[in-house]
């Protein structure tokens, strides 16, 4: 099997699996309960929180634990929407972001707020400048997600939040780096952004647990009410083996910089497989990260050629695995012509990935060229 769809779930890494076998046959008390049993578990809990903590740039006490990156979103831009009731209701985002946040300024537009989209240039980058164009002193809340989960794009979330501060003042400014954390630096408190969120399986995590950073000082309204657990903010018995194996996962990434020589490696490969092929064009943003890659088999639909490299134990995927097949919005916002938007699949790496695996997908996709061609119309 070849598994290069890391951006829509990662396997749970081995130390993962351990601390999580560990705390659901060993210390599984309520984290709540006064007695020692539930004080092992809320231990686990903190020990976690410390990790995450460290690998975001932030500390342990601005860490909320949630379910994932979806209501680390909604929290940030809704309860942080309804905390400013009394300021303007005017927000900016871009036109990239992923669904989890493009529905929440959906739902806020509904609402009545006005919602400014930033569009990417016709590579899929969006600059620190154009955030700071359509900002105004009334702004009350922008988000931009530091990698788009599609092409890769990567977002200057420093020098935005630098020239959103000078526009606009009062605004809260957040973004989404599921796609960045554990994979580039995130220096969460450095950058001054007031929330932040990620999701443990996107790093080699378990699914159903994620974290938003709260800046100190910034006031969120909870989405969910019942026993106050994590500082009141998200109520709910914590599902503390999944938070133990989000921990330990934080706490396994390997050095930074020796991972991204090997993305850069395994995209060298890639280009160099697939670069000169007269089928495939490549939709790779200014400065992108290089473990995305967004490509287009013109002429071929995405589903036929993901079917054609499941069925050779080739797994890759068409885009954002949260739109479900649907039309690319962020493609869409760069401008692609329809036949390149339908034929789009994202190869997205791990660090447990080789040139092999990359070689493999690249015969298959010629074998793809030759073997389809002859049953579609092009």
């Amino acid at each position: 099997m070849v598994y290069l769809d890391n951006s829509a779930t990662t396997a749970v890494c081995r130390d993962a699996v351990e601390r999580m076998t560990r705390v659901m046959t060993e210390q599984y008390g309520n984290p709540s309960s006064l007695h020692t049993f539930g004080i092992d578990a809320q231990r686990e809990v903190a020990q976690a929180r410390g990790e995450v903590a460290a690998l975001i740039g932030a500390k342990s006490e601005q860490v909320v634990f949630v379910s994932g990156g979806t209501e680390a979103n909604n929290i940030a831009i809704l309860g942080g929407a309804e905390a400013r009731t009394r300021q303007s209701h005017t927000a900016v985002t871009t036109a990239i972001e992923h669904p989890s946040v493009s529905a929440c300024f959906d739902r806020l537009e509904a609402q009545g707020w006005t919602v400014v989209r930033v569009q990417p240039e016709s590579d899929g980058s969006i600059s620190p400048e154009a955030i700071e164009r359509v900002c105004t002193p009334e702004t009350t809340l922008v988000s931009a997600m530091t990698v788009n989960n599609e092409t890769g794009a990567l977002l200057d979330i420093p020098a935005i939040v630098s020239r959103v501060r000078r526009k606009s003042p009062r605004a809260l400014i957040h973004t989404d780096a599921v796609q960045a954390a554990g994979k580039i630096p995130l220096r969460a408190e450095k950058w001054g952004v007031d929330l932040l969120s990620v999701s443990s399986h996107k790093l080699h995590g378990p699914k159903g647990v994620g974290a938003l950073y709260i800046r100190k000082g910034v006031r969120v309204l909870p989405r969910i009410f019942g026993g106050g657990q994590e500082n009141g903010l998200r109520s709910g018995t914590e599902p503390v083996p999944a938070i133990a194996g989000f921990g330990a996962a934080a706490a396994a990434v390997p050095a930074l910089a020796e991972q991204a020589q090997w993305y850069e490696t395994l995209k060298a490969c890639l280009l160099e497989e697939l670069g000169s092929h007269p089928d495939v064009r490549f939709h790779m943003p200014a400065g992108g990260v290089p473990y995305i890659v967004n490509l287009s088999l013109v002429g071929f639909r995405s589903e036929t050629v993901l079917h054609f490299l499941a069925q050779r134990g080739i797994f890759v995927s068409s885009g954002s695995a949260c739109a479900k097949g649907k039309h690319s919005a962020v493609l869409t916002a760069m401008g692609l012509p329809s036949a390149e938007i339908d034929s789009s699949l994202r190869i997205s790496f791990c660090r447990d990935n080789t040139n092999e695996e990359i070689r493999a997908l690249c015969e298959v996709l010629r074998e793809a060229v030759q073997t389809l061609q002859r049953r579609q119309v092009r």
